[in-house]
């Protein structure tokens, strides 16, 4: 059995993120979402909303589970018998920099393999952050994040609004 691992903060998970899950679950006998607990990044959802988040989102995907992790990646592979790791590609910067990563994690786990899928057309210009900040400007979010997560979006967001002077 090949078990792949694609990892990510999915703060908040994207269409673009499902993209690489639907296509990633198609090749592999088990895919693991690695949810990445990384508090430098002041995420908006917790690590276990996140990963709740997730769960829902991935209900209909037999092979696909998610788990939360910290610390190096590789060694998170390494805990749940991974050989793979999946990357979503966006655009060329996307590539430079998992390149680097890439690198790294082959000089510290030379057995696990990277398979980068590039994202759909459609969903090129999506990111978490861009997708944070148009939730939170009261933008719609149709088509970019599955139903669940606009509303979610849409329950914290406002919370986080700057106050505005009048």
């Amino acid at each position: 059995m090949t078990v792949a691992v694609y990892p990510g903060t999915f703060d908040p998970i994207t269409n673009g993120h499902m993209d690489i899950i639907k296509r990633a679950s198609s090749l592999f006998d088990k895919l693991i979402i690695g949810v990445y607990e990384n508090p430098d990044k002041h995420p908006l959802f917790s690590l276990k909303q996140r990963v709740e988040l997730l769960e829902k989102t991935v209900t209909d995907l037999p092979n696909v589970f998610v788990k939360s992790f910290n610390g190096l990646i590789v060694d998170f592979i390494h805990q749940i018998g991974g050989k793979v790791m999946i990357r979503g590609l966006r655009v060329s910067s996307d590539f430079e920099r998992e390149f680097e990563m890439a690198l790294m994690n082959k000089k510290l786990a030379p057995d696990i393999e990277l398979i980068c899928l590039m994202t759909s057309s459609q969903y090129q210009f999506l990111s978490s952050s861009l997708i944070k900040e148009v939730a939170m400007l009261g933008g719609c979010l149709e088509g970019m994040v599955p139903d669940h997560i606009a509303t979610a979006l849409k329950e914290k967001a406002p919370m986080r609004l700057p106050k505005v002077a009048r």
